[in-house]
């Protein structure tokens, strides 16, 4: 790949030996951010929901807004992003190890070791407090593609980047094509799907007698949907994350410019684009029968395909503030991206404690909030959990300790 660097664009400079880079502790911070904000629409168990199960509604004005805006740059968008970073991560611990002598096979055996612990820490939130967890669901997609592919050269992981992009492309177009052919376009689609909130049985009052519909969701996300992408093309934004990370490209932005760039640009445009028709018959700006606009209907595929080029857009945006960031004069602003990637380095710990705050908070087993509150205030209420978690990563930073799980998770790799 050719590297073009202008005279007044210099590299990034690289972080000394040993030092974490900013770029990807800073996207995980602010991918928490953004998850936690996209699962609001399944606290709120007695708001009514809309054809795609996703977010509700009713409300007002504003509440109007924000569905706008999450089904805009947040559905089916933030996936991507954990995604990428997984890869990236799991790519980035693969090469360190064996730069500093290991031999591949040994650390490929630290990684399953590591997918899982994912797995398990993934069941185990599931059961406990949220359903929808996606640890175990990444944990078992590693637990394949880490085996499948660490250890393979560029031209073959380039191949299979290529084939995962059209399994995916097919999977999307199929349905439209085929009920365009049959001239069934407009039935497309269900419009009876299930709210998401009743799969986090967020509704039962009782916590024991929900845990049966929590745990049938989670062993469901992990051993039926995690699989399921791995046949229709899901493992393609990881192997980008496998790529991206052995050319450094989060550690070194300013060596690739141009790429992250023309990734910022036309990913976030494709994504945003994709969803805002969905978005408009959502809030009733745009007439579409409900079909459409269910998640197997046009709407929701077309939402759901561009989401994947969002989630890229995302990390090259974030990518070219870290570079940003590097080359300016140290000043006004250094604590909040300080606080910002500590949560990045504590991501599983931060997002473990998003279900400790909110599950006893919204759901009917405890104080019952979510019946309470709208799509604009529980946005409200899930920035509110998030800078919690920003304030105790910024703690744990402050006095040199790593988050809680992220202990579990290395003593499991590693030993003692």
């Amino acid at each position: 790949m050719t590297v073009e660097i202008t005279a007044n664009e210099t590299a990034t400079p690289s972080p000394p030996s040993g030092a974490r880079a900013l770029a990807p502790d800073l996207a995980r911070g602010l991918m928490l951010l953004l998850i936690v904000l996209s699962n609001t629409g399944f606290h709120l168990w007695k708001a009514e929901h809309g054809p795609s199960g996703w977010q509700p509604v009713d409300g007002g004005a504003l509440d109007h807004a924000v569905q706008f805006t999450m089904i805009t740059t947040l559905d089916m968008r933030v996936y991507p992003l954990f995604a990428f970073l997984f890869g990236y991560g799991m790519t980035q611990l693969f090469l360190r190890r064996t730069a500093t002598g290991a031999s591949a096979r040994d650390t490929v055996a630290v990684l399953r070791r590591r997918s899982l612990c994912l797995v398990v820490i993934g069941l185990a939130h599931a059961t406990l407090l949220m359903a929808g967890d996606i640890v175990g669901y990444y944990g078992l997609l590693s637990l394949a593609l880490g085996w499948l592919f660490l250890r393979r050269s560029d031209r073959a992981l380039k191949w299979w980047i290529g084939i995962g992009a059209a399994l995916l492309l097919f999977g999307a177009l199929q349905p439209i094509v085929s009920a365009w052919l049959n001239g069934e376009l407009g039935s497309l689609g269900d419009a009876g799907a299930e709210p998401g909130a009743a799969a986090y049985a967020a509704d039962d009052p009782s916590w024991l007698s929900s845990v049966g519909t929590r745990v049938e969701s989670g062993l469901f996300v992990t051993f039926v949907a995690a699989p399921l992408s791995l046949v229709g093309g899901g493992f393609t934004i990881f192997l980008l994350g496998f790529w991206a990370a052995r050319r450094r490209i989060l550690e070194e932005p300013g060596r690739h410019l141009p790429l992250l760039r023309r990734t910022a640009v036309i990913g976030i445009a494709i994504g945003w684009l994709g969803a805002l028709p969905a978005a408009l018959a959502h809030i009733g700006a745009l007439d579409v029968p409900d079909d459409a606009q269910s998640e197997s209907g046009i709407l929701g595929l077309v939402r759901d395909v561009t989401g994947n080029a969002a989630g890229l857009g995302y990390v090259a945006a974030i990518a070219l503030f870290a570079h940003w960031w590097a080359r300016r004069p140290a000043g006004r602003g250094a604590r909040a991206v300080t606080a910002l990637s500590a949560v990045g380095k504590r991501s599983l710990s931060c997002y473990l404690a998003h279900s400790l705050l909110f599950a006893p908070l919204l759901a009917a087993w405890g104080f019952g909030l979510g019946a309470q509150l709208t799509s604009a205030t529980m946005a409200l209420v899930a920035v509110a959990v998030w800078l919690v978690t920003v304030v105790g990563a910024y703690a744990l930073e402050r006095a040199g300790r790593r988050g809680p799980v992220e202990v579990v998770l290395r003593r499991v790799m590693y030993g003692k």
